[in-house]
């Protein structure tokens, strides 16, 4: 089977590479003669565990190619996925017109029957416009050819990619007819062997679904963070108080860990854009109002708690802060809570130095020269005033405590992932703050 991916980002890189990886022939297409030429020599725009040796493996068995031409791309295809960004417009909303464009294309080149899926994230509607743009370029060319369109969002957790597409918990699937079912059906049966199931819908449901799933994470998110917020001021430990909500099966224990607030590139996007599609349909998100305004407040909050232990001027100080990237085993900085932080903290006059295992070349397309870059975490740490914890990286787990209380200037840690036992902490001798945790 023959398959075209248009957009070579996070969500087409992975999608192209994972079905070449169980023998589907792909070939993957982006505007970028720059990022295509360095994914044919094996140089991937981004980091994610495990892709690029299943990029090399699939490129030397000759199942995934890259090119510039879609014209190439969908020749003798029977699925084209679009998979080109939707970045946020000033009022929140999806900007389509890379979609639109893409499906304008697609109609202009195709010869034979395709079906043309929308996997980037959109509203709901936009399979229709993707229809009436594929029809619209088949008009100017007087051709009749078929085409089906349907959508497939994508569930893909950053740092997980590979695990979560290779073996999905389920595939959610829109389309409006018996032919696009059977073409879904034929693809996906290498990935549903786990007895997993692909869940048919109508089109508007599974852009819906895609959105709503963001949002109800994102809500989760939103609203632990505000529960801790409120432990600080009653006296009691967030963590206890997850434990115990989470061991309930009606909520759960995932996505209710406090912290700075959710990044990259779905959540912030996907809830702008759900709050924005509702005010266009006069049903304003409420909920979701508050759960944005709830994550903005967050990101700051840890530079209130710094000011509060230092008092107001904090001119001059040297803070260290681990972890640049939103989450863990990604480079990815897109609505990253390090750079409300950071930003915050150069506003104040405070010498500011970052460490991230694989995020500082995307900090330093950012943030330049206005930070001190560190190699080392722990060699870092000298003289600094205060350390801030910011992405719970692995290797910050369990760090030499006794060299760090050595080298620091002050012994203070700011821990925006809860990651330490207060109790240990301070037992150790250093002044900690966490999230949720009352400061004794």
């Amino acid at each position: 089977m023959k398959i075209c991916i248009v957009g070579t980002g996070y969500v087409g890189l992975v999608t192209g590479t994972c079905f070449a990886e169980v023998g589907t022939d792909v070939t993957c297409v982006d505007v970028s003669q720059e990022k295509i030429d360095n994914l044919k020599q094996g140089i991937l725009p981004i980091y994610e565990p495990g892709l690029e040796e299943l990029v090399h493996r699939n490129q030397r068995k000759q199942r995934l190619h890259f090119t510039t031409q879609l014209e190439f791309g969908i020749k003798d295809a029977e699925v084209v996925f679009i998979a080109v960004g939707t970045p946020p417009g000033e009022d929140g909303s999806a900007d389509l017109s890379y979609v639109l464009q893409v499906a304008h294309s697609i109609g202009t080149y195709m010869q034979n029957p395709l079906l043309v899926v929308t996997k980037s994230t959109v509203p709901v509607g936009t399979s229709q416009r993707v229809k009436k743009e594929l029809q619209h370029a088949l008009q100017q060319r007087q051709k009749h050819i078929d085409v089906f369109v349907a959508s497939n969002p994508e569930f893909l957790k950053e740092g997980a990619a590979i695990e979560d597409f290779m073996k999905p918990d389920r595939i959610v699937v829109g389309t409006d007819s018996p032919q696009a079912d059977a073409l879904f059906q034929k693809l996906y049966k290498p990935f549903v062997l786990n007895g997993h199931p692909i869940l048919f819908m109508d089109i508007a449901s599974a852009e819906m679904t895609k959105y709503a799933a963001n949002a109800m994470l994102a809500t989760k998110i939103s609203f632990m963070n505000d529960i801790a917020n409120l432990c600080e001021r009653v006296g009691a430990d967030v963590n206890l108080v997850r434990k115990g909500i989470g061991s309930d099966p009606r909520i759960g224990s995932k996505f209710i860990y406090p912290g700075l607030g959710y990044g990259g590139s779905c959540f912030p996007k996907d809830v702008q854009a759900l709050i924005q599609t509702a005010d266009v349909h006069g049903h304003p998100m409420r909920i979701l109002k508050a759960v944005e305004q709830v994550n903005n407040d967050q990101k700051a909050r840890m530079v209130s708690k710094i000011k509060t232990h230092f008092g107001a001027d904090v001119s001059g100080k040297h803070i260290l802060l681990w972890g640049l990237s939103f989450k863990p085993k990604t480079d990815d900085m897109r609505e990253a809570p390090s750079l409300v932080i950071i930003n915050a903290l150069l506003a104040c006059g405070v010498v500011v130095t970052a460490y991230d295992p694989v995020a500082e070349h995307e900090a330093k397309k950012i943030l330049g020269s206005s930070i001190q870059y560190a190699t080392d975490p722990l060699k870092a740490l000298r003289e600094k005033d205060a350390l801030v914890i910011v992405t719970e990286w692995p290797e910050f787990r369990a760090p030499d405590f006794k060299l760090m209380y050595q080298s620091m200037k002050h012994p203070v840690i700011f821990d925006g992932r809860n990651i330490y036992d207060a109790r240990e902490m301070r037992k150790l001798g250093f002044t900690y703050y966490g999230i949720g945790i009352p400061a004794v």
